[in-house]
């Protein structure tokens, strides 16, 4: 592959993210309004459960079903081609954003929920576009090509938000439909720039359920060394999920803000987060190491989250913005690392491994912080402060055992490039 090559695959798998996450991030400013404000109905007052807690279900079905989906949908593309997996996912991902319209209009709760698990399921591709990303290398610089990739996520959650906020006055089931457009861009897309590649015949050959058992995402917890940046990861994406889901909670409680409102301040947040990952990620990591990154960009993300569900409306977007910023960072250097020291163990399964951390937090995050909502959004969003704390605390124990693979892994790839050098 020349370097032109790569880019043009580069950017395809960066549009790709975009309309792919900005489909996933459309409804985020719509849900909490929509059962927290608007007129009661079957869907958000469902067997008159508390809205919020029914708001916490719907927001944990969603991550529920791309945990089920990253467990064993990277190490399928790992096996079957990035390429094929990748449309099957597209495809069913837009089925489930068209279900979710169709329960929206007839107000089903158990319809609901059960899309936005196929939708999740679905979505779970998301890993292997990293993975695509991380395998340009060496005609693209690893931290680079996923950084680039991690920018274009972020873009998709600018995007989605707005949108989603200023459809939501055309109703909420047309939200869902748009996002059900987007995917269904993002399949074409596929189709026509992704080229088809041969796998390997060891692989190719082996049963679906068998690759499913011997090859999902969750089997790398075997190896030691990579527990340490697993629990660091579990711990942080707890704490981020719990400002993610809640923070639109917190606006309608304390600012009795709407949509747009909340979409504009996720504006502030994703725009600092594009900014950071496409043109100061990767010269950050050059200088200081992903380590150093992980432990000063939770440390400040932590102190932002303490002060965050206190400020007022007229230092809203600074502190968001702040926090895109810190969010950049560290969450950054967590594909790098994963790429670039696990990464021989097959980049769809390590990415799938990192995204599936990120959902069964989600759930678990979705799930307690709706009852602990009822009492304040507030609690829930200093919880996650104290989780990123925890995160940072696991990274810096183990700082001196990471850095010893580090150096075994380095010295071990120098040794490598010497043998081929001397056999060339």
């Amino acid at each position: 592959m020349t370097k032109q090559k790569a880019m043009w695959v580069l950017a395809s798998v960066m549009l790709l993210s975009v309309l792919g996450t900005a489909g996933i991030a459309l409804p985020y400013p719509v849900l909490a309004p929509y059962f927290l404000d608007s007129p009661p109905n079957d869907l958000t007052h469902f067997m008159g459960i508390h809205p919020k807690i029914l708001l916490g279900f719907s927001l944990a079905f969603y991550p529920l079903g791309l945990l089920i989906g990253n467990i064993f949908v990277g190490a399928l593309s790992d096996s079957y081609g990035r390429r094929k997996i990748l449309l099957i996912t597209l495809f069913g991902s837009a089925v489930g954003y068209l279900l979710t319209a169709l329960a929206v209009v007839y107000e089903s709760f158990i319809g609901f929920t059960l899309a936005r698990l196929l939708t999740g399921v679905c979505e779970g591709n998301m890993s292997i576009a990293r993975a695509i990303a991380a395998e340009l290398h060496p005609h693209i610089e690893r931290t680079k090509a996923i950084s680039m990739s991690y920018a274009a996520n972020y873009a998709g959650w600018l995007i989605g938000p707005v949108v989603g906020g200023f459809l939501v006055i055309y109703g909420v089931s047309t939200v869902f439909l748009i996002a059900a457009v987007g995917i269904a861009v993002a399949l074409v897309l596929v189709f026509f720039t992704i080229e088809r590649r041969e796998v390997a015949r060891d692989t190719s050959t082996l049963k679906f359920w068998t690759i499913i058992r011997r090859n999902n995402s969750l089997t790398l917890l075997k190896n030691k060394q990579i527990l340490p940046i697993f629990w660091f990861y579990f711990l942080y994406s707890m704490g981020l999920n719990a400002f993610y889901d809640f923070y639109p909670v917190w606006f309608v409680d304390y600012l009795d803000a709407d949509s747009q409102t909340i979409a504009w301040a996720t504006v502030a947040l994703t725009a600092c987060m594009i900014i950071v990952s496409s043109f100061f990620v990767d010269k950050l990591n050059a200088r200081f190491g992903e380590i150093r990154l992980m432990i000063v960009g939770g440390s400040l993300l932590c102190l932002a989250f303490i002060g965050q569900p206190f400020i007022g409306k007229e230092q809203v977007y600074f502190v968001f913005a702040m926090i895109g910023v810190f969010i950049a960072v560290a969450n950054g250097m967590v594909p790098t690392y994963l790429s670039k020291y696990f990464g021989h163990l097959g980049q769809g399964k390590v990415m799938g491994l990192q995204t599936s951390t990120f959902c069964v937090t989600n759930v678990i995050i979705a799930s307690l912080g709706g009852p602990l909502s009822i009492l304040s959004s507030r609690w829930v969003i200093l919880t996650g402060a104290i989780l990123v704390m925890a995160s940072v605390w696991v990274m810096v124990t183990t700082r001196q055992e990471q850095e010893d693979m580090i150096g075994n892994h380095n010295r071990s790839e120098d040794s490598t490039q010497n043998v081929e050098a001397i056999n060339a």
